[in-house]
């Protein structure tokens, strides 16, 4: 065995061998180490469908790359991956569930998946041993199907080792000593000892460049092994195999082909063929995860023992579904773990704190994902990124405040919901409330309905008073949802008087120090701030891409506060300890970066009147001209007191109006609260929510990190030349400029259908062509239609230009507008007063 290689895999399942494969194939040569056999974790037990359907874009790419590659591996390597492609029919008894199908077919359209629509009497024509009677339709995918996992899994290893990969069986990573230039990983050979699987006591060590974890069920350990939080637990999924059905035996006999993969979502399964019988396989309720802190010794390929009465509403359901399956016996049965996240994402990419080590970990749909995670996550490594924005899989999306207690949770509560109606503005309620801001149960008082960012609670919209308990859980919809004229008012209070927007959750670092801001000049695109001005400036990849989007306030000369995303607060401070790491190795000065994301509470007070507002609380010399634009400009960060609370206020608005953040100690947020709501109360002001803010910074055209910005576009592709000093070196500087332009970012005013705005899936096209799609999409309260923004072919960014947009499979007349089509001289933000 090599002792020193230049990337080590550890695991060998269909996720392993995946990567393996494609490392492989882009000469890195990977050492792939697996402790038992390969495909002897969660892979071996699979039923291995490949569901294409996923309502998110990074995710439905890394599942179309699978499909479209476990096509090939036959011709490839010799080994039979055991493909059926014998489609997925996936039905819908509610209207609200042809509406999530429409929505998703928004995502599959700007992918290129394959997928159209079926009625109750096309599906009943095609398959008559399907009950349809109370169905409204089904989305059916004919590429989809279904693959023996261990034969796909074997067949990647022999490609990778074809490639020049190895692949050694029997052997455990017990430890990982990274030196500075390398990981040192130790390992000890496994032996078969009366069934069980034992350490041999031989010791070895290996060298490695790079490390990719791919450890499945034993994430736990490797966890602990790294010493960092893998929020990676498997759950219980029980699967059961009839006795063969007369019906569908003679159906088959009669020359008729193989049913699809059906899968009724309302009813929480999926069923396919097997031999002449069905497979059944439920998400239900009440699944346990299991194995918290680590797999036993003693597992290996085993199961749990079957749970039917947890499963029977969803048997009888699929008797229901298939009648001629009542009177078939079971053959068999499964029930073993699969590993889930507190999303149900996998967690792909860079392990937080930690060089050249990455993590893919935590997949539910692995062996679906297994091809696409290879493919993607190879040229993240080989390339520095992909090529599309696997931000939404990053590993650094949770945050170190997480506990097992909550994965677990989470976890459990992921799989229950793998087949509820996925509705863009869902909110899960497992572990919550459990990040509050001080305010929290004042805004709860006051109506606040809350959505969860990073664990945050943060108000998404406040609806009535004594709404009654799941009062937004019923105003969630495909369309505008029950929250809607919620958020049109509060909208509407920000353009005309004044709004409060509780922002505690946005991520805050202090960068300080001799090489500060030599530092920071290296690391963004923009020209630094003088001391108390803010500039918005972008953090790049090595690709030329955005890495992070970075409010920055200069307090001295060598004293920097950031303020970014609440989602990422992690995932940002990850990449500034690593980039100050090398910025001072490299023979920069000390720079010294803190997270104070808990320590400052923040308000968004923006409006007309909010000027008034704070003059009623200001303490100052000369109070009269204290906010003026003489003394406050646009642009310009001062310390000031409110009351008896020191705030650091910002003169910036996401929303596009009149406005300051008001930065303040966070154990004095409930005595600033309640001095701002009485001196709101005379002009009128509202508290305004996450979803109407959403709508108003689209109007300005602000684009969003996650949404505009991302790892597959440039900043200069975003249409922010504006942000970008040309004249400076930064990292990424030189990739940005090679990539070019590809597709520019653009706002859309839409006359779309009355009773639904854009959520930022769907596709734009002219003359009948897709050219683009969009990132973001919503409802603006100063034209009186939808709004979104997105990405379109170069030539088609103009304003003026017609274009169509796709909802509910229609198209609809869109238009590209200028840049912030709301008050596009910022007359509005620049008041003086």
């Amino acid at each position: 065995m090599e002792t020193h290689v230049r990337v080590l895999i550890v695991g060998g399942g269909a996720v392993g061998c995946g990567i393996a494969y494609h490392l492989a194939k882009a000469g890195w040569q990977p050492l792939l180490v697996e402790r038992d056999e390969l495909t002897a974790g969660s892979t071996w037990h699979a039923a291995g469908l490949l569901p294409l359907f996923n309502m998110g874009y990074a995710t439905s790419h890394i599942h179309d790359h699978s499909v479209r590659m476990y096509a090939g591996l036959e011709a490839e390597t010799g080994l039979n991956p055991g493909f059926t492609r014998c489609g997925n029919l996936r039905m819908a008894q509610t209207d609200a569930r042809m509406d999530e199908y429409m929505l998703y077919s928004a995502t599959a359209e700007t992918v290129g998946i394959e997928h159209e629509f079926l009625t109750p009497a096309q599906i009943a024509e095609r398959w008559p041993l399907v009950r349809t009677d109370d169905l409204k339709g089904a989305l059916f995918h004919p590429t989809d199907g279904y693959i023996n996992p261990a034969d796909v899994t074997q067949a990647m290893a022999k490609g990778a080792r074809m490639a020049g990969a190895s692949v050694q069986r029997k052997v455990q990573v017990n430890g990982y000593r990274w030196t500075g230039t390398e990981w040192v990983v130790t390992c000890e050979r496994m032996v078969e000892r009366g069934g069980n699987l034992v350490p041999s006591g031989e010791m070895f060590e290996i060298g490695a460049e790079h490390v990719v974890t791919a450890t499945g069920n034993h994430a736990q350990r490797t966890a602990r092994l790294l010493g960092i939080k893998i929020p990676a637990i498997p759950v219980e999924h029980q699967y059961i195999v009839t006795e063969p059905d007369p019906a569908l035996v003679a159906w088959r006999k009669a020359g008729n082909p193989e049913h699809p993969v059906l899968r009724d979502a309302d009813a929480r399964w999926y069923v396919r063929e097997e031999r002449g019988g069905w497979i059944l396989g439920p998400y239900e309720d009440g699944a346990p995860a299991r194995f918290p802190y680590a797999v036993p010794d003693s597992f290996r390929a085993d199961l749990f023992a079957l749970d039917l009465e947890r499963i029977e509403r969803e048997y009888m359901s699929m008797i229901h579904r298939i009648p001629s399956s009542e009177q078939v016996g079971l053959k068999d049965d499964f029930n073993g773990p699969i590993c889930y996240t507190p999303d149900g994402n996998p967690l792909v990419g860079p392990a937080p704190g930690l060089r050249n080590m990455w993590l893919a970990e935590g997949f539910s749909f692995g062996i679906t994902a297994a091809g696409g995670t290879g493919h993607y996550l190879t040229q993240m490594m080989t390339e520095g990124e992909a090529e599309i924005d696997m931000a939404s899989l990053d590993p650094r999306r949770f945050g170190s405040w997480m506990t097992t207690e909550y994965a677990t949770r989470k976890n459990e509560e992921a799989y229950s919901h793998v087949f509820i109606l996925h509705h863009p503005d869902e909110e899960r309620p497992a572990c919550r409330p459990l990040r509050t801001s001080p305010a929290y149960d004042r805004q709860k008082a006051r109506g606040a309905q809350f959505g969860q960012v990073n664990g945050w609670e943060r108000p998404n919209y406040f609806g009535p008073v004594d709404a009654p308990e799941g009062f937004d859980r019923d105003a969630r919809s495909f369309r505008r949802g029950g929250w809607w004229r919620y958020a049109k008012d509060e909208a509407e209070a920000i353009r005309g008087a004044a709004g409060l927007i509780d922002a505690t959750a946005f991520a805050k670092h202090v960068v300080s120090g001799p090489g500060a801001a030599a530092f920071l000049d290296g690391f963004t695109t923009n020209t630094l701030p003088k001391v108390g001005r803010i500039n918005l400036t972008y953090a790049l990849t090595d690709a030329g891409t955005v890495r992070s989007e970075y409010t920055i306030v200069r307090r001295g000369a060598d004293g920097f506060y950031l303020v970014s995303a609440g989602a990422w607060a992690d995932y940002d401070r990850d990449h500034l300890l690593k980039s100050a790491e090398d910025f001072m190795a490299a023979g920069g000065d000390p720079v010294g970066v803190h997270d104070v994301t808990t320590q400052w509470g923040v308000f968004a007070l923006a409006g007309p009147a909010s000027r008034d507002i704070l003059n009623r609380l200001i303490r100052d010399p000369q109070p009269e001209t204290a906010l003026s634009n003489s003394r406050f400009p646009w642009l310009s960060a001062r310390e000031i007191e409110l009351g008896m609370v020191p705030v650091l206020a910002l003169r910036v608005a996401y929303t596009g109006e009149l406005g300051w953040e008001l930065h303040h100690p966070i154990e004095m947020q409930n005595h600033l609260f309640d001095r701002l709501i009485e001196a709101g109360e005379p002009s009128g002001m509202k508290l305004v929510g996450a979803r109407a803010q959403n709508w108003l910074r689209q109007e300005k055209s602000y684009r969003a990190f996650g949404t505009e910005l991302g790892r597959d576009a440039t900043p200069l592709e975003a249409g922010l030349d504006r942000f970008v000093d040309l004249f400076k070196d930064f990292r990424g500087k030189q990739a940005m400029q090679q990539t070019g332009i590809r597709s520019r970012c653009v706002t859309v005013l839409i006359d779309g259908p009355p009773d639904a705005d854009p959520w930022g899936r769907e596709g734009l096209f002219h003359d009948g062509a897709r050219v683009g799609r969009l990132t973001s999409g919503g409802y603006s309260v100063a034209f009186g239609k939808q709004i979104g923004m997105g990405y379109v072919r170069p030539d088609l960014a103009a304003p003026g230009t017609r274009l169509k947009l796709r909802m509910f499979r229609d198209l609809w007349d869109a238009e590209v507008v200028e840049d912030s089509p709301h008050d596009p001289r910022n007359a509005r933000i620049r008041a003086d007063g």
